[in-house]
């Protein structure tokens, strides 16, 4: 086997990606500690996708890590929490704990129904209606069309009976 064939086969972008298989991914290692081209090779791909994902990276804004931690420590701050985690529950100014598990957590909502604002119902409508008038002009110039070919027939078979006689 040639070692730019192999290089090229594409070997070298599954490992890197994570889809070869463990019999490929072995052999490539194998090959990898015999031929340095193959080194060099993987060595300039892993850092060309290292440079493709920093250069596609999109920073978070600043204050998400103090979100997140401060999301996290309310969670252990509950009373459910706090019993999975070795304490004892504590009496919430609910009263006491409900028959519910202790893994889920409560979520309050104003209402099951998905707000739409206003203009896009409006949006729906006149697009309904527009497919309405649409529908209704295909269908009158099927009819015509359909009408006119009938009457382009008739008129061949005068012609033809005409020039018969």
């Amino acid at each position: 086997m040639k070692i730019n064939e192999y290089i090229e086969s594409g070997i070298l972008e599954a490992y890197v990606l994570g889809s070869a298989s463990e019999a490929e991914a072995n052999e490539l290692l194998h090959l990898k500690a015999q031929h340095p081209q193959i080194e060099d090779a993987l060595f300039k791909l892993e850092s060309d996708l290292e440079r493709i994902a920093e250069h596609m990276a999109i920073t978070p804004p600043p204050n998400t890590w103090a979100k997140i931690e401060g999301g996290i420590n309310e969670l252990v701050k509950t009373p459910q929490f706090e019993y999975l985690i070795g304490e004892e529950p504590k009496e919430s100014s609910r009263g006491s704990r409900s028959g519910k598990s202790a893994q889920f957590i409560e979520v309050e909502a104003e209402s099951g129904h998905m707000r739409i604002r206003k203009i896009w119902r409006w949006v729906f409508f006149a697009v309904f209606v527009l497919g309405k008038i649409f529908l209704a002009f295909a269908i009158y110039y099927y009819l015509e069309n359909r009408h006119t070919q009938e009457e382009i027939e008739k008129l061949k078979t005068e012609l033809e009976n005409k020039s018969t006689k």
